[in-house]
């Protein structure tokens, strides 16, 4: 009898790539589905929002909401958004990735489909209470959900699926993991401003690049059923170029646009954040995408996030009203 490798039990509980486990409880399938891995960046989005929005004050109300909100950005949205995706993608998955739950057999399909209404409702239900909870007039936290939902939907479904163009799929991708829970994050404790909009729409093509990373996993499917992705059009070491430039330039952008507000040593620190993602595109990614995507997410994406942070402490100096 073979012992189940942890590891890689681990990593099928994350969602993430590689994690040929064929024998195991039900519930795992649910919770690989959702990729709890890729639910991270969007409950630190909801951090820097809350930051930025300069009204966050450390109260256990204000703890507690900040949790709701993560847990509709995160393991709600994103595994809506995350099944949703593996739902679409079975026919590519059973090339790339035969082993994943759905390709695999592992779970029927109309379990899936449940699955993917379940986090939707609840997904909505939250939002709608903490607009309740926030004396939102205009319902911004579910107007945000619904535009993420939709999002979702034309990222990974016919006719649309916005995927199978590597620019607008990818920057629909990045705009979801940053804008979308950043401006909830401000909304829920702040004013949602035009200005914070922008600066987070900008900042999501620093996401886009991140985004580009996922690509390179799936090449071969993508090209084997025309998907445009950005390894497919522009081949693999200049789409990492792309990649690896998007991140870094947009950052800086964001970093010159502190100067001008006058946030000259918070700007200065993410920059600083910039210099060690810039070495490990050059030990990692520009040298073997496909192998190290993995490894360079993990020892890269930390100074992006800490980046955001910075970000948004910035703007909280300066909050609009």
């Amino acid at each position: 009898m073979t012992t189940p490798d942890p590891q890689a039990s681990a990593r099928q509980l994350l969602g993430m790539k590689g994690a040929d486990v064929k024998a195991t409880a039900l519930w795992k399938i649910h919770l690989q589905l959702m990729k709890p891995i890729t639910w991270i960046p969007l409950m630190w989005g909801v951090i820097c929002g809350a930051a930025s929005s300069g009204a966050y004050r450390w109260t256990w109300e204000n703890f507690l909401v900040s949790l709701a909100c993560m847990l509709l950005s995160g393991p709600l949205m994103a595994g809506y958004t995350q099944t949703l995706n593996d739902f679409y993608d079975r026919e590519i998955d059973a090339i790339n990735e035969p082993y994943r739950p759905i390709p695999s057999g592992a779970i029927p399909l109309k379990n899936v489909i449940a699955q993917i209404w379940i986090l939707l409702i609840l997904g909505f239900s939250v939002a709608v209470l903490l607009d309740l909870w926030a004396g939102h007039r205009t319902f911004t936290m579910t107007i945000i959900t619904a535009i993420g939902a939709f999002l979702a939907y034309i990222y990974s479904a016919p006719p649309l699926k916005l995927k199978q163009n590597g620019w607008l799929g990818n920057y629909a991708l990045g705009a979801s993991y940053i804008a979308l829970p950043w401006c909830a994050g401000q909304a829920l404790f702040g004013e949602l401003s035009w200005q914070i909009v922008v600066i987070t729409m900008i900042y999501s093509l620093a996401g886009l690049g991140i985004a580009i990373v996922n690509d390179f996993k799936s090449v071969e499917g993508d090209r084997q059923l025309g998907l445009k992705s950005l390894p497919v059009m522009f081949g693999i070491d200049r789409a990492a170029l792309i990649s690896a430039v998007m991140i870094d330039v947009f950052q800086i952008g964001i970093a010159i646009y502190l100067v001008t507000i006058g946030e000259q040593l918070l700007a200065s620190l993410l920059v600083l954040l910039v210099i060690p993602q810039i070495t490990f595109q050059d030990m990692y990614f520009l040298r073997n995408p496909i192998e190290n995507d993995v490894k360079y997410q993990a020892s890269a994406q930390p100074f992006l996030v800490l980046g955001m942070l910075v970000a948004g402490i910035a703007l909280g100096h300066h909050p609009i009203v």
